[in-house]
């Protein structure tokens, strides 16, 4: 039996492995990005993924739902609770699509409007912050790794 060190490791002598080292990472960001999140919710009275939602809708005004899933890269089912949500509380507004009234198009209502505005305290006032002292390169390495480990998350066809 291997006897444990006296105490906690330090920083430097906690390597794990070039796996579970960036996983550490990934769950520090995704801590920090639901924490956020929930400070959002209390100041601003939405939540980091329902404020992405509206930053989309503002910038396309009259996107589908489909379209808005394929952006934010989820299944239009995920963003069924959010768009009923925000279109609850008087943030987004649906139209019947004059193309095809099987479809509503998405806009944003005058508070919707209020909250598209920048503002501090937000996620991505704080990863607009990180990003200023990237160069240019490692965010597109940063960006190419993420989407590399988003990608290996996705379920395979046979998944249940």
């Amino acid at each position: 039996m291997r006897s444990s060190p006296a105490g906690p490791p330090s920083e430097k002598s906690s390597r794990l492995g070039e796996v579970l080292d960036f996983m550490k990472l990934l769950w520090a960001v995704d801590h920090g990005l639901q924490s956020t999140s929930k400070r959002m919710e209390a100041k601003m009275g939405v939540t980091g993924p329902q404020r992405l939602v509206i930053r989309i809708v503002g910038r396309y005004p009259g996107i589908s739902a489909g379209q808005l899933a394929e952006i934010m890269q989820l299944h239009p089912s995920t963003l069924t609770g959010v768009l009923k949500r925000l279109q609850e509380r008087g943030i987004i507004e649906r139209r019947v699509d004059p193309k095809d009234a099987r479809r509503a198009l998405l806009g944003l209502t005058a508070r919707g409007r209020e909250l598209d505005s920048l503002r501090t305290g937000t996620v991505e006032a704080a990863v607009r912050q990180a990003l200023k002292s990237v160069p240019r390169r490692k965010l597109d390495a940063a960006q190419d790794v993420l989407a590399a480990v988003a990608e290996a998350l996705q379920p395979q066809q046979g998944d249940g």
